[in-house]
């Protein structure tokens, strides 16, 4: 990159000026190529733009035949433009009509024409157009002449990013940016949603792009370049941050961009050249991304997301945008849609404007899925590619059902999916109907049908769904969503708004379980672990620093004074775990009653089975404890091996294969040998199948989300518990099961017309 010469350098302001006249789009576009052409002599200039159907077709020339625009057209490959097109590269020729590519189109009257430079117009890395001027003579484009009509490029990718060209194209013709794209996912959460894109981390849009002056933009580029600098430092010598691993690996490449000359000089040139700071990101960002897109090479393209991360960092930084604000600003039907984000992100946005959640990465296991899944709002998974296409406000539609994903949706898919949404809304009122309907099988088993929570904004949903009491609150949410660690009074106040809430409904409150993946920004860990998920964590972590415990345990015993109070163990491994907790809160209500506060009415300890180890152990931990619950998630990830957050294996095994099925059997069995219940609070729950062949197994107690209460219920109505059992008491031990468990009960509902 050069810094531009004295003509382009005037052509840039022209464009300046001509961005800033009432113009009509096609008034507009006739004069830029104008101006092109007599800026940087040449005899012809051109832009074509990139339809939806991968056409390029003509949309202003000046040189060639005027007939020509709107009716000349080429396939994306075909052609010197559509090479140009179709590998965001430009070309530089003196004789066009040697090149293998060159492809005549007769009424453009193009055939005399030697030399030739085109480039993509292009935007966030996306091809919206070629842009292209020639000559008669033969001749080699300069180095500032080709800066100087990308830099023009620029100007016409933002009109056609706008929408403004839109009302240019011929009926039933649609622009590249409003093509209509469709992804497959993963259903993480049911629901439908329609309405309009905000990005997570969104692409900041340039709207300013010509400086007044150099120096107070390279003086703006130098300051936010170091905030940038300080920001990676920062993340680097945190101390939960663990020194070894290949996360510091990505942070150092993240370092090692962020004091790359190269980028900084290319930077500093863009500017010169007429630039404000923002814009001369976008452009370096651009240009770079155009040249490595293509690329095959796995490690090449993660650098790129890398450098693409740092850019739109900086950008931000230069544009003084606010994501507070911004959540402000948000539209009604606001469907986020993220690469990834944490559990705490979501709940920075408005609840009540937030219709969907797309993500592209993530597991149906991953927090930021189960918090949703507590909101009640839609989530899609594993839709790869979909920021990349997407802009804010882009009209989107979400399918939690089958995973799908609808950007810019044709008119006949958006009338689809709202008969579809009419029909849910039409089934949601059947579940209201079913409140306060008991939920007995055909057969009279009694199911307690309780639900998931960890927030304040799940309280109401407690009545609205008609559970019988919250089976499972996971205290560590509050954790996770403060900036700071919740002092005792802040956490007695939430527990005593749950019970309240919940009358006389039963509530079980686990204690924290943090650590693994659940990481607090304020807790700091000096121990580096390979293996998170099974290392210092939960219960384990809990009885390491007995303070956190026992202020946890205090503000629960103060909020249940009078009530009875069920307090519920994660992660336990060894029985011993058990009575060592048990000794604590007998500790805390000797102390609380020394101190006049009134005990609970009742107290019931229990402990989750999640480790492999306490199958081994049920009859102890049975005699130990006041009940039990089955944390499904883990337990099927330790019992199976498999990471649940790593998405290329989440989905490999199934949670109704024999194996697993046999172990769940096996709890529930030592439940009822010594009367003890025993609840399954996991996703398996929530779904009416899989809650079928629980109610099957003879579980009397599951817990799930809120908003599959209903569908849970509605299956219960209509299903034969006892049928259901003796045809798993022989399919699980089969030796040839493995596979058609899943089947069998598909057929056992469909026979017995039981709603799935």
């Amino acid at each position: 990159m050069r810094e531009l010469t004295a003509g382009p350098r005037i052509l840039l302001k022209r464009l300046r000026a001509l961005m800033a006249e009432a113009l009509e789009p096609q008034e507009r576009l006739d004069h830029i190529v104008r101006e092109i052409a007599q800026n940087m002599v040449a005899e012809v200039c051109s832009f074509y733009v990139l339809r939806s159907d991968e056409i390029l077709e003509l949309y202003a020339t000046e040189g060639l035949n005027p007939q020509a625009v709107h009716l000349a057209q080429l396939r994306l490959g075909q052609g010197l433009v559509g090479t140009i097109a179709a590998t965001a590269r430009p070309l530089n020729l003196t004789d066009a009509q040697s090149h293998p590519a060159f492809t005549y189109l007769p009424e453009t009257g193009e055939e005399v024409y030697n030399s030739f430079l085109g480039v993509p117009v292009l935007r966030a890395g996306r091809t919206m157009g070629v842009l292209v001027v020639q000559n008669r003579t033969k001749r080699a484009y300069r180095e500032d002449e080709l800066e100087a009509l990308e830099t023009t490029a620029m100007v016409l990718a933002e009109m056609v990013a706008s929408g403004n060209l839109t009302r240019l194209a011929r009926p039933g013709v649609e622009l590249t940016n409003g093509r209509s794209v469709s992804f497959n996912g993963h259903a993480y959460n049911e629901g439908v949603g329609l309405g309009h894109v905000v990005l997570h981390e969104p692409r900041i849009v340039v709207t300013n792009l010509f400086n007044e002056d150099i120096e107070h933009e390279i003086s703006r580029l130098d300051e936010a370049m170091g905030f940038l600098r300080l920001s990676i430092d920062d993340m680097l010598s945190r101390r939960d941050v663990a020194m070894e691993g290949e996360h510091r690996d990505v942070l150092e490449a993240y370092r090692m961009f962020a004091h790359d000359r190269g980028w900084m000089r290319r930077l500093e040139e863009a500017i010169r050249n007429g630039l404000t700071a923002e814009a001369a990101v976008e452009k370096v960002q651009s240009d770079t991304r155009a040249r490595m897109m293509h690329l095959s090479d796995p490690y090449m393209r993660e650098r790129l997301s890398d450098f693409d991360d740092l850019a739109n960092r900086l950008m931000r930084q230069l544009m003084g945008y606010d994501p507070k604000t911004a959540a402000e600003m948000m539209a009604k039907d606001s469907i986020i849609v993220a690469r990834s984000m944490g559990a705490a992100e979501l709940l920075d946005y408005p609840r009540e404007r937030v219709r969907g959640l797309v993500l592209e990465d993530g597991a149906t296991t991953s927090h930021v899925v189960i918090v949703a899944r507590a909101m009640g709002i839609p989530v899609v998974g594993q839709a790869k590619g979909v920021v990349a296409l997407a802009e804010n406000n882009d009209a989107i539609i979400i399918d939690g059902e089958d995973g799908r994903v609808h950007l810019r949706p044709q008119t006949d898919v958006e009338a689809a999916y709202a008969e579809k949404v009419r029909f849910r809304a039409k089934r949601q009122a059947l579940y209201r109907e079913l409140r306060d309907k008991p939920a007995v099988t055909k057969d009279g088993k009694s199911i307690a049908l309780l639900m998931n929570g960890g927030l304040i904004v799940d309280l109401p949903q407690l009545k609205e769904s008609g559970a019988d009491g919250v089976g499972l609150f996971r205290t560590e949410l509050q954790f996770m969503v403060a900036s700071t660690f919740p002092r005792s009074g802040q956490q007695e106040k939430l527990y005593r708004a749950v019970l309240e809430a919940a009358g006389d409904k039963p509530v079980t409150f686990r204690t924290l379980d943090i650590g693994g993946d659940k990481v607090l920004p304020y807790f700091r860990s000096n121990a580096h672990e390979e293996n998170p998920a099974m290392g210092w964590r939960a219960i384990r972590l809990a009885l390491d620093r007995p303070g956190l415990m026992r202020t946890q345990l205090r503000a629960l015993l103060k909020a249940a004074g009078g009530r009875e109070l069920r307090i519920m163990l994660p992660m336990v491994t060894e029985v011993a775990e058990v009575r060592a907790t048990r000794e604590i809160i007998e500790r805390e209500v000797n102390y609380l009653t020394r101190f006049d506060h009134q005990p609970p009415s009742s107290l019931k300890i229990g402990a989750m089975i999640e480790v492999p180890s306490l199958l081994w152990q049920l009859d102890e931990l049975m005699n130990e404890v006041d009940f039990a619950s089955v944390g499904s998630n883990d337990l099927f990830q330790f019992i199976m091996a498999v990471d649940r957050g790593n998405a290329q294996i989440a989905d490999r095994f199934d949670q109704l294969s024999p194996a697993f099925l046999r172990v769940l059997l096996q709890i529930a069995d030592a439940g009822k040998r010594h009367n003890k219940p025993v609840t399954l609070c996991g996703e398996m729950a929530g779904k009416p199948l899989t809650a079928m062949m629980l109610v099957g197994l003879g579980f009397r107690s599951i817990s799930m989300s809120a908003a599959a209460i209903g569908p849970v219920k509605n299956m219960l109505l209509s299903l034969d518990a006892g049928a259901l059992n003796k045809m798993l008491a022989e399919l699980v031990h089969r030796p040839d099961a493995n596979g058609s468990i899943r089947e069998n009960l598909v057929r056992f509902a469909n026979e017995q017309q039981i709603p799935l």
